[in-house]
């Protein structure tokens, strides 16, 4: 019998006792391994003068670790879904082109995948994918990246903004007659958001603030909110009080920070369970044009 013939009988006795996925991953794995020995000992003869001739020997160990390449490709295909082979490969593949194709495939999977060949592939992907009437978007792609760059803090805020809705807040600048003419920020941007949601780190507030203006989902108005009650808490609080008796003339600038239109679907898609999703929830005013100062830290 030929070694090849050894071999394949073993690889189904070990494919046999494998459970679930693993038994299948093994079955391809082996089988993928039968067509590459076929393909590179195509005579048994090879085999045997491998044992005495150095340049064959050399030959059939190069062929075999290319075989061994393909077949950690499909193993991975099947027992970790999700991880992308090095390279896929048919048989007919393999035996019609051999290692061009292989080396082919392999420049393929090692293409940038932020080179202009591959944006405008993406591109078309996309606007293909927009022709699908019957496609079922959930939520917007940018969503899972968004939750990994935000702060637990930023997500408490987020929430309450959504529920409580637009948040009063206030610019502390130099006043009196010298503010006539040219006025000089004390303090910009205080609000009560720390306090009313509870986040752990109060001081990180502006920071916070910065970061979700960043990502699209909240922004600043110049406008205040319509209900006057709303300042008159707020500018009772210690933070704004300091600021106006920092100075001699101190005014007060009222504002308002809002969720925008991307924030507040953001928060109904990833903040809230799928019964509340669909409720009434306060109104923000969308951004308009040079209404958005980003507050410094």
């Amino acid at each position: 019998m030929s070694l090849l013939g050894k071999v394949l009988p073993t690889a189904s006795a070990v494919a046999g006792t494998a459970p679930g996925l693993a038994r299948v991953a093994a079955g391809a794995a082996w089988q993928t391994a039968g067509w590459g020995l076929r393909t590179s000992s195509r005579a048994g003869f090879r085999v045997a003068r491998a044992m005495i001739d150095q340049d064959v020997r050399d030959g059939l160990v190069r062929e075999t670790a290319e075989a061994v390449g393909i077949v950690a490709g499909t193993a991975a295909r099947i027992i970790l879904p999700g991880v992308k082979p090095v390279m896929e490969l048919s048989e007919s593949d393999y035996e019609a082109a051999g290692r061009d194709v292989v080396l082919a495939r392999t420049r393929e999977s090692e293409e940038s995948q932020d080179s202009l060949p591959m944006l405008r592939r993406r591109g078309a992907e996309l606007l293909d994918r927009s022709r699908d009437v019957w496609a079922d978007e959930q939520g917007h792609p940018a969503y899972a990246r968004i939750l990994d760059e935000l702060a637990p803090d930023e997500a408490r805020m987020l929430l309450y903004l959504l529920e409580a809705g637009p948040q009063p807040s206030v610019d502390v600048r130099t006043g009196g007659p010298a503010g006539l003419v040219g006025s000089t920020m004390i303090a910009p941007g205080l609000n009560m958001i720390a306090g009313r949601s509870g986040v752990r780190y109060p001081e990180r507030v502006p920071a916070y603030l910065n970061n979700l203006f960043r990502l699209g989902l909240v922004w600043f108005s110049k406008e205040p909110l319509p209900d006057p009650l709303e300042y008159q808490v707020l500018e009772a609080q210690p933070d704004v009080l300091e600021a106006l008796h920092s100075v001699k003339f101190a005014k007060i600038v009222r504002r308002s920070v809002h969720l925008t239109p991307f924030g507040e679907a953001f928060g109904r898609t990833t903040l809230v369970d799928e019964g509340s999703a669909e409720s009434a929830f306060p109104e923000h005013q969308a951004p308009v044009t040079g209404g958005a100062d980003l507050p410094k830290a």
